[in-house]
């Protein structure tokens, strides 16, 4: 199964980008071996329309045409699930398992997610009730995919050695 990340916002050179850069390497060469791929990131700039509701749905338009049909949607967004690792990594696991080809994960902009984005996604995530910039979402979305391939790899081969 390919990863996608797809964002709203442009990361600059700097200690937020090394450390998704880092995440995602690991998780590469970790996830290769259990039929894990890809770690690819679309960004798209923020939109420049005057109204909030206008910026969101020309957003989401940009992140959904990088999103391959048929991709398992997870939205980024402080309305979603808490969820641990552990879980995280059983829902990857899951998608892998049933033949899900893309699991794209998407970072909205400082607005947020169109609410008909929203409506389109098989999940919403939420790293807690405080805000955060789209920077440090990046650098925690990539962390857990990184840290969900050793999980998924133990995992994996507890149930082959039934």
């Amino acid at each position: 199964m390919r990863i996608l990340m797809a964002c709203i916002g442009r990361m600059k050179a700097g200690a937020e980008r090394d450390l998704v850069t880092r995440y995602l390497d690991r998780a590469k060469a970790t996830g290769r071996g259990l039929g894990l791929t890809g770690f690819d990131t679309s960004e798209f700039s923020e939109s420049a329309a005057r109204r909030p509701e206008d910026r969101m749905a020309e957003e989401a338009a940009l992140l959904l045409s990088a999103i391959p049909a048929g991709a398992r949607l997870c939205l980024l967004d402080p309305r979603g699930r808490n969820l641990s690792s552990e879980d995280f990594s059983a829902r990857l696991r899951g998608d892998a398992d049933s033949g899900i080809a893309v699991a794209a994960f998407v970072i909205g902009g400082p607005d947020g997610l169109a609410p008909s984005l929203r409506d389109k996604a098989d999940l919403l995530v939420s790293y807690g009730a405080a805000t955060f910039p789209h920077q440090l979402v990046r650098v925690m979305l990539a962390e857990q995919l990184y840290r969900a391939t050793p999980i998924v790899r133990q995992g994996w081969r507890r149930h082959r050695r039934r």
